[in-house]
């Protein structure tokens, strides 16, 4: 395959709302790196949230977003690899890590400090190619389809490691509340690990998709009360629950939904903060926390889950000259599932 020496991507060359469709130089692969082709890649709230600089440590414009490509390794940078030139992988969120630290030695290499980020800190997969470090790059399952099995590479590992967090046993309740493009992924990876699943959204469509996919009971959280929804219906509260809405009252009405003991997992992240009811807190008994990505082994997980068939993301295909309309649709809720760029 012949490479160019330069390609077509979305650049960030400020923060603002939208990106510029440009033509930039092809990166060149150093020690440990991969160029690859790219072949699709979703677009994650993430990518509005660095575009717009909205969280506290903030990418350095101009940069490529982007954390969820999936495409084919063209050229290899200097030294030994485990993958080679024509296999499929992809980038993720946690583009690389040191290796050393003690979050890397035991298994929180997500919490790395010296960590660098797929289209925050690296440029990402918004172009016609990427860079990847291959020893972090997620090996896609032979036969996936790209565009398909692209969100698997940041919403499928999210959800699935926070529902690990969540330490809710097969046969227990767990809510997920917000069923956008995580939401209704995490909806699939409870009911395939045998969790009795409870959807709660403000929009009704995306509560029939998530009956469809296996939820048991739903909530409008727009018409009805879901703390007590969900104390009635599961008389107590649920095991778990995932926040992976970016709505401010999502994380307070967790804790109403919640059983005394259960887990509360936070994975949405919403500009700003919320109240904490800590005499509720302590006298329930209720855990709190966040729950960052995935490391390598939660991404394989999460993948064997998708070509297992087991989970299935509802994606829509665009364009790479389309991305700013996405994002103005994902500003205003409009996109049901996820979108993934088609290159």
């Amino acid at each position: 395959m012949t490479v160019p020496t330069a390609m077509r991507a979305a650049v960030a060359e400020q923060f603002g709302p939208t990106v510029n469709v440009e033509e930039i130089d092809l990166p060149k692969p150093g020690p440990f790196q991969a160029l690859v082709k790219l072949h699709a890649s979703g677009i994650c709230h993430t990518d509005l949230h660095a575009v717009e600089g909205d969280w506290p440590v903030k990418p350095q414009p101009p940069f490529v977003p982007g954390h969820e490509g999936v495409g084919e390794v063209v050229e290899l940078g200097p030294g030994e690899h485990s993958v080679k030139v024509g296999d499929m992988v992809g980038n993720a969120w946690l583009w690389s890590a040191c290796g050393e630290c003690e979050f890397c030695r035991t298994g929180r290499e997500t919490y790395c400090k010296q960590a660098e980020y797929g289209g925050y800190t690296q440029n990402g997969s918004f172009g016609e190619y990427m860079l990847v470090d291959t020893r972090y790059a997620p090996r896609i399952p032979e036969g996936a389809d790209p565009v398909e099995v692209a969100p698997i590479l940041c919403a499928g590992v999210t959800v699935y490691k926070g529902l690990k967090e969540a330490e809710t046993k097969p046969g227990q309740f767990m809510v997920i509340s917000g069923v956008g493009g995580l939401g209704h992924v995490a909806v699939q990876y409870g009911v395939a690990m045998g969790m009795r699943v409870i959807a709660v959204d403000i929009a009704d469509d995306k509560l029939e998709l998530a009956k469809q996919l296996g939820a048991e009971f739903t909530v409008n959280a727009k018409t009805t009360d879901p703390g007590e929804a969900v104390q009635e219906y599961t008389e107590g509260g649920a095991h778990g629950v995932l926040v992976t809405a970016v709505h401010p009252d999502a994380f307070g009405q967790a804790i109403a939904m919640c059983r005394s003991n259960g887990t509360i997992v936070f994975n949405g992240l919403p500009p700003g903060e919320f109240p904490a009811p800590i005499f509720d807190i302590v006298l329930r008994g209720i855990t709190i926390r966040g729950s960052l990505v995935g490391t390598r082994q939660d991404m394989a997980e999460a993948l064997d889950f998708y070509a297992r068939g087991k989970v299935k993301p509802h994606v829509t295909a665009c364009e790479l000259d389309d991305v700013n309309e996405v994002f103005e649709n994902m500003r205003n809720g409009k996109i049901a599932g996820r979108m993934s760029i088609k290159y």
